[in-house]
């Protein structure tokens, strides 16, 4: 039986477990990544847990969230990542290098590596055939000490691509008909992996472009073969040297598969507010347009800045539209600069961004009250871009511009023939390859002083499991209950980021405003979810804020993969309801309790909770592995660490 390009890639980098899906497996990890969003936190992490020197292949701290300095939070965080990753063997990508997907998928993906990253859209890197995971920056920190990674082995879904995309269909269009498919929680447990005869005509970016927001799907990550095309843009970017040739067996045997005809597809656009909400644009219709946002890691490259800009030429952005273009790197920029094209989109009245994450992340750039904003993003949770009243649509880069120009959502579709054409963009034989903005580490750790700035606060260390849980059920949440739920990301909070007992007054405050307050008053209980809880982003934040509210255990009818990780992480009780049924039982401000908690995590996965207000108890569920277990009853992964190695 063959074996599928995901397999063959985690059979080489196994280090525990048997690739059985479902059944625990560590690897080995080559690369990490950190941003400063979540970095901050995985570097005291790090150096919590007293390891000298990192001891991957190489790992990358990049600054690309926060990067609006209107007083010293950011900064003093910049400082910090920049000398702790200076001390401790990481090379520091500073302010304005660019997003950290894009310029590592340029300056360091390395096709059949793994690649683990405190960023949810860390699997950009499946577009040059690595295994690329996104986790919380606990997983990362201790990825960097030479310590395994532990997943369950996914199942892998192949989706076949056929036909060819017309001119002014996109990358952007493939995975959002992806997602029309498969749901934001289709692809929990799963990795996505891409064949067929349309490979050939998507270039690298395109690639990323679709494995970026894979992660919308709940995937463990999505990857193409490494081929010829990955080959020409690593030679471009004076690479070479790390190209692989990388593929599935021809008889390869997969879990699922899907199947995709290229030339079908059109124009899509994510609705508000969830990126499976996808639509074509006729069935959205000719809405007017307020704002346009072009960028983010999903589409900042190269070749869509050149897309967006041929649209853009000897145009006029309509009146009532505020266009913001962000390139995803330096390269980028630079390349736009040097070409013309920076000097195109100007002239039609865009407003050109740093290289960063900007809008996409709420910094920076929220629309006006009940505005109509189209974005390159990957996401448009309700409320994420700043705006709560706002109506936010992802669309590729395409879409964008045209739109920016008529002032209300149109295909690109309805461009003359000839300016069609100019949109198939040839990749560049060579990009400009200069890596000044990359800081490389001290040679001796001892030369270098960490700074910190008074911003950053220690971050909560939980105790080890008590024989009794109890507490109550603080909030009764719906399905679907995303970490900008709760942890919000905005412009106003990233800045403290490292200052858990600041954020704690914001947890949860999009659902329930009262929720802290109430919380602290209780001295902590559980919370109740319905499906999906914690989908959306990597920040372990909306683990660690619950912690310090002394949020004991979350039930839910089922999670998302990596915010469970951050829950088990900081030793909060991820539960899961055996009977759906049984959520409807539980009502917020009900007592609940644990009794021989210990006992019970240790047992065989089922046990029950009492609902001590209405004298009634519901079985839960706890699906974790045996190594899982030994370090929820330790009070989280940095107590189990420190146990480990001592």
């Amino acid at each position: 039986m063959g074996k599928t390009l995901t397999y063959k890639i985690l059979e080489q980098h196994l280090k525990s477990g048997n690739m059985v899906p479902g059944e625990e497996i560590s690897i080995g990890i080559d690369y990490t990544l950190t941003q400063d969003s979540t970095g901050t936190m995985a570097y005291l992490q790090f150096e919590a847990m007293g390891v000298d020197r990192v001891k991957t292949k190489k790992s990358v701290a990049y600054i690309d969230h926060n990067t609006l300095q209107s007083g010293s939070e950011n900064a003093d965080d910049h400082k910090y990542i920049g000398t702790v990753a200076k001390k401790h063997g990481i090379y520091f990508s500073r302010p304005g290098n660019g997003i950290c997907h894009q310029v590592n998928l340029e300056r360091f993906g390395v096709p059949g590596a793994t690649l683990l990253g405190s960023d949810s859209h860390t699997p950009t890197g499946g577009g040059i055939g690595m295994i690329a995971i996104g986790a919380g920056g606990l997983d990362v920190a201790v990825a960097m000490g030479g310590g395994a990674y532990y997943l369950n082995m996914p199942k892998v879904v192949n989706v076949e691509l056929t036909g060819q995309l017309r001119p002014g269909v996109a990358a952007k269009d493939i995975i959002l008909e992806v997602l029309r498919r498969m749901t934001v929680k289709g692809g929990v447990g799963k990795v996505i992996e891409y064949s067929g005869e349309a490979l050939k005509t998507l270039t690298v970016p395109d690639r990323a472009t679709i494995t970026n927001m894979g992660a919308e799907l709940g995937a463990t990550t999505s990857i193409f073969p490494s081929d010829e095309i990955t080959r020409a843009f690593l030679k471009a970017q004076d690479r070479e040297e790390d190209y692989t040739e990388l593929k599935a067996d021809a008889d390869a045997v997969y879990d699922e598969k899907i199947t995709i005809d290229l030339s079908a597809l059109e124009p899509l656009a994510a609705c508000p507010h969830m990126p499976d909400n996808v639509k074509t644009l006729d069935e959205i219709g000719p809405i007017k347009v307020d704002q346009v946002c072009i960028g983010s890691c999903t589409n900042s490259s190269y070749t869509d800045m050149m897309k967006a800009a041929a649209i853009l030429k000897g145009k006029q952005v309509a009146e009532n539209v505020s266009l913001v273009i962000a390139p995803g790197s330096k390269q980028v920029f630079n390349m736009l600069a040097e070409n013309g094209a920076l000097s195109d989109m100007i002239a039609a009245g865009a407003r050109i961004l740093e290289c960063a994450c900007g809008p996409c992340i709420g910094m920076g750039q929220s629309p006006a009250t009940n505005a109509v904003s189209l974005r390159t993003n990957n996401r448009n949770f309700f409320g994420r871009s700043g705006t709560k009243s706002a109506d936010i649509y992802l669309v590729s880069p395409e879409v964008a511009a045209v739109s920016a120009i008529t002032g209300v959502l149109t295909s690109p579709l309805t461009l003359p023939a000839e300016k069609l054409e100019e949109l198939k963009i040839e990749m560049p034989s060579h990009f400009m390859i200069n890596d000044n903005m990359v800081v490389p580490p001290a040679e001796n750790s001892a030369d270098v002083e960490v700074v910190r700035g008074p911003n950053i606060q220690p971050f909560p260390i939980n105790v080890e499991l008590p024989e009794e849980v109890k507490g109550e059920a603080l909030l009764k949440m719906e399905d679907n209950i995303t970490t900008d739920h709760i942890m919000p990301s905005t412009a106003k909070l990233l800045p403290y980021r490292s200052n858990i007992p600041y954020l704690s007054d914001y947890c949860l405050s999009p659902v329930d405003e009262t929720f802290p307050a109430r919380a602290k008053a209780a001295g902590g209980g559980f919370l109740v979810a319905g499906q999906n809880y914690g989908q959306g982003s990597s920040r372990e934040h909306a683990a660690l804020v619950p912690l310090y509210l002394g949020i004991k255990g979350v039930i839910a009818k089922s999670f998302a993969r990596i915010h469970m990780a951050n829950l088990i992480n900081s030793g909060i009780l991820p539960l899961v309801f055996v009977n759906e049924a049984d959520y409807d039982a539980v009502a917020q401000g009900d007592q609940l309790a644990i009794r021989d908690a210990r006992e019970k995590v240790m047992g065989d996965g089922e046990f029950v909770v009492e609902n001590v207000t209405r004298g009634t108890s519901f079985p839960v569920r706890l699906e974790v592995s045996g190594r899982l277990k030994d370090i929820l009853l330790a009070g989280g992964l940095l107590n189990y660490t420190k146990k480990q190695n001592a």
